[in-house]
């Protein structure tokens, strides 16, 4: 079968499309012809050879997340899958090929109304969202900053903010027509890349989502009210400088905090409630998923291009 490998890392052109046997499921495992597979950040990362640190070698296959049609299952799997149209978390990597393997855990079946495009542009990204918030405690009535919000999860955390009462969600981003696109998702204030904005923006934020890290990072640290919380919960931009933490020591008064979140963190049932209850949202068009651009899977290096030049607004997808 067609895979996607980094055959080296740096720059998109060390993706490369490979033949491959095709997988067999095993003990707790069900196979699935995919039919949408999600490109994240964490792909473009793991190409980039930015963590490799982290165990990652050539001829990694990325891919985190495919939706399709499960056609085979293991040992120990209800036969009762096969036939059933599913997103499915393949892990950190895995996902760019043509039958993807998934352990049943981490399978959530599909409403009928909800796109397989759809399903791979919500899945990862709304659990991030829903947990990055909790991880912050968020509340009704608070002010909120997605930092990064261009994003399939900044585009989640505006939505899920703004239906949670949020007061004011602000974005940062880089271009007015991407925030007019934002403040149709639920945004009420527009800044650009540093935070900056005008007169009738907040002054002060209780909750700080982060998508982007990167050196710019402490500076955020500045806009948070006393008590105020920021969770990176991506690193697009790269890693924090390594004394970012002097910031909030010199606001020691202030009592902030700072916290990462990862979704690996949540209980696997809790990922899955979640999952199905935002896949039946957005089956209703309570949620909005948003699609830059669905391109063949052979184009992944385009798709990892387009990411790294900043032009994605959402989730770019591959098809098979």
């Amino acid at each position: 079968m067609k895979a996607v490998a980094i055959i080296e890392f740096g720059g998109p052109e060390g993706l490369a499309v490979i033949d491959i046997p095709g997988p067999v499921p095993a003990q707790g495992q069900v196979l699935i012809a995919s039919e949408a597979i999600g490109v994240g950040g964490v792909d473009v990362m793991i190409r980039s050879g930015a963590l490799a640190a982290y165990g990652y070698r050539e001829g990694h296959i990325p891919g985190g997340e495919v939706a399709g049609t499960v056609t085979a299952v293991g040992e120990g799997v209800d036969p009762a899958w096969v036939g059933r149209r599913v997103w499915a978390f393949t892990g950190t990597g895995g996902g760019y090929v043509e039958q993807a393997i998934a352990p049943i855990g981490e399978v959530v079946p599909l409403p009928a109304g909800l796109s397989a495009v759809d399903a791979v542009t919500l899945g990862s990204a709304g659990v991030v969202a829903h947990f990055g918030l909790s991880h912050a405690h968020f509340s009704s009535g608070e002010v909120v900053l997605v930092r990064g919000a261009a994003g399939s999860i900044g585009i989640m955390t505006v939505q899920l903010a703004a239906l949670g009462g949020a007061s004011a969600v602000a974005v940062t981003t880089s271009s007015p027509e991407r925030g007019r696109r934002l403040r149709d998702l639920g945004a009420t204030h527009v800044l650009d890349r540093f935070g900056e904005g005008g007169p009738d923006d907040p002054t002060g934020y209780d909750v700080i989502i982060d998508v982007v890290a990167g050196k710019d990072m402490p500076s955020f640290f500045d806009r948070l009210k006393p008590e105020g919380r920021l969770v990176v919960v991506g690193a697009v931009g790269g890693q924090p400088p390594a004394d970012f933490g002097t910031r909030l020591m010199a606001a020691f008064q202030k009592s902030m905090s700072f916290a990462t979140f990862s979704a690996a963190t949540v209980a696997e049932p809790a990922r899955r409630a979640v999952r199905i209850e935002q896949f039946a949202a957005a089956g209703r068009s309570q949620l909005q998923t948003v699609v830059h651009d669905v391109l063949p899977l052979e184009h992944a290096a385009l798709a990892h291009q387009r990411m790294e030049a900043g032009e994605v607004f959402g989730r770019i997808v591959l098809t098979p």
